[in-house]
């Protein structure tokens, strides 16, 4: 089996992803940056995204592991001292393969050029470069609401908790094949209204966002942020490809959920 190791680049970190690649390789296992069955991840969430985002072309052939070298993360089974155990278990375990829901993020512009196209693990959100966000937004190709306010966040069900939960969005478990919409100080009187509550919006539902003023907007895909410029729409729905992670013992959503948030 091949493998690869992304490191948070801390000096923790990277004294545990030496040890895990010299382990692994006594194990016989292969050292494959390009093409990796496996990558473990050795940080934090931000660690994984990263991983995620740099082997985004092989989802279907790779599956993720996290070992957290800081607080407690979501996407993050093992601790530094487990790394002996984890390694046992990837040398010597066949691994179950547990699949989340990704979000896919299209943009179009209004001089008809390529589109671009991305793929997010938590979430997109879209905010003006200079002004108010004022943006249509349409659910299933029909106009929902005018939304006027700081800007919209998409999130996939793993990612409900990191931004989508400080909007006041609902903690949704990874194996619903959903997106959420929520948004970001809207402005709500007697002249402009939204609905005020986040959506949540199965697999076969678009979410589109057209702007009513201007066209160029800052938009982020988990932990990039990116300026694009006369944009004629936005479109968000759940993608066809799914992240893989490998799993070799329980990993319980709601204790990660109560031990993050809740515990003491």
């Amino acid at each position: 089996m091949n493998f690869a190791i992304t490191s948070k680049g801390d000096s923790k970190s990277n004294t545990l992803m030496h040890k895990m690649r010299s382990y692994l390789l006594d194990f016989k296992l292969v050292y494959d940056e390009d093409n990796p069955d496996i990558v473990i991840s050795v940080g934090g969430d931000g660690t994984l995204l990263y991983a995620f985002h740099r082997y985004k072309s092989r989802l279907h052939k790779t599956a993720f592991v996290g070992v957290h070298t800081g607080h407690l993360g979501f996407y993050a089974d093992w601790l530094p001292d487990e790394i002996e155990k984890l390694v046992i278990a990837i040398a010597k375990t066949p691994f179950q393969v547990v699949e989340y829901p990704l979000l896919e993020v299209i943009i179009r512009y209004s001089h008809g050029g390529k589109e671009n196209r991305y793929l997010a693990l938590n979430e997109s959100t879209v905010k003006s470069v200079d002004a108010t966000l004022v943006m249509d937004v349409e659910i299933r190709g029909q106009h929902f609401e005018r939304f006027r306010g700081d800007g919209l966040c998409l999130s996939t069900p793993s990612g409900s908790t990191a931004y989508n939960k400080a909007l006041g969005g609902a903690i949704l478990h990874p194996s619903i094949q959903a997106i959420q919409l929520a948004e970001m100080a809207s402005i709500n009187n007697r002249v402009f209204r939204t609905v005020g509550s986040p959506l949540v919006l199965p697999a076969h539902h678009t979410c589109m966002l057209k702007p009513v003023n201007g066209a160029d907007f800052q938009i982020t895909v988990d932990h990039l942020t990116l300026l694009h410029k006369d944009v004629k729409s936005i479109q968000f729905r759940v993608a066809d490809e799914k992240i893989r992670f490998a799993r070799f013992r329980p990993f319980p959503f709601w204790k990660r959920v109560r031990d993050s948030f809740i515990s003491e």
